[in-house]
């Protein structure tokens, strides 16, 4: 998602609770950053979902793959890298 979006939305206050340390390290990190600890916060969730949704795709993508049969054995990936580290790509 990028900032302008980020910025438009409306916003909705949440609470929760972290260990002291982590406390302390987002304040260190936003004080660092010269941002407030709200910022430290949207950015490392956006961060997490972002990496996260990503990984699910990917692993959904593969077992739809897998369910079409459109899979590569261990032996032919093998093949592929031989022929490309010897030079003779087809």
């Amino acid at each position: 998602m990028n900032t302008s979006t980020k910025n438009s939305e409306q916003k909705e206050q949440i609470s929760f609770r972290i260990a002291s340390s982590e406390k302390r390290r987002i304040e260190r990190l936003a004080q660092a950053l010269n941002r407030d600890k709200t910022f430290v916060f949207t950015e490392a969730i956006s961060h997490y979902l972002d990496l996260n949704e990503w990984q699910i795709a990917g692993i959904q993508e593969g077992l739809e793959d897998l369910e079409h049969g459109r899979v590569v054995s261990q032996e032919e990936i093998e093949d592929e890298w031989r022929r490309k580290s010897e030079g003779s790509v087809d």
